[in-house]
């Protein structure tokens, strides 16, 4: 199972890069993105909508302490991807990462303002997709793209039919 701890969200600054994070980790294969900062219900409806109506099983929650989750997470086996632009490059342990997905949990880490050092501290990878300013949702797209190479099939009360030249979305009622 993959989960994602998306850290610091900031009413109203981070509504959408919050919400983003919860779409692209949804899309891309995680269960759950758990969130800490301001608790904020309305993007966790948003969310809840989006599985109810696109199909899944994902939700977002909020927790107070990022911190322990993390901790709780290791005490259980999981393993810690923290992301971050000063981290070393992904695809130099993407195959340790893919053996460990078999066998264990992972938590990926994602920050916001200014991620504690402790967070560095606790990962067992501190891990960049580029050593260059960049969104963290990109960076969690890259990642679990990586993960998660096969498309992930819902099974919801919408869904798109691929088309290169048209919009073609199916409802069931």
């Amino acid at each position: 199972m993959i989960i994602v701890l998306r850290l610091g969200h900031r009413i109203p600054r981070d509504e959408r890069i919050t919400t983003h994070v919860a779409l692209v980790s949804r899309a891309f294969g995680a269960e759950k993105m758990i969130y800490t900062g301001q608790k904020d219900s309305g993007m966790e409806e948003s969310v809840k909508k989006i599985s109810e109506e696109w199909g899944g099983n994902f939700i977002a929650e909020y927790s107070k302490n990022g911190l322990g989750i993390v901790k709780e997470m290791r005490r259980k086996g999981s393993k810690i991807i923290h992301l971050t632009m000063y981290g070393i490059d992904f695809n130099e342990k993407m195959e340790e990462i893919k053996k460990i997905e078999e066998n264990s949990d992972i938590l990926i880490v994602v920050g916001g303002a200014q991620v504690p050092i402790e967070f560095y501290k606790i990962s067992d990878f501190n891990l960049s997709v580029t050593n260059q300013p960049h969104s963290e949702v990109a960076a969690l797209a890259v990642l679990l793209n990586e993960l998660n190479s096969k498309n992930k099939v819902f099974e919801g009360k919408k869904r798109i039919t691929p088309s290169e030249n048209k919009k073609i979305i199916i409802t069931k009622n």
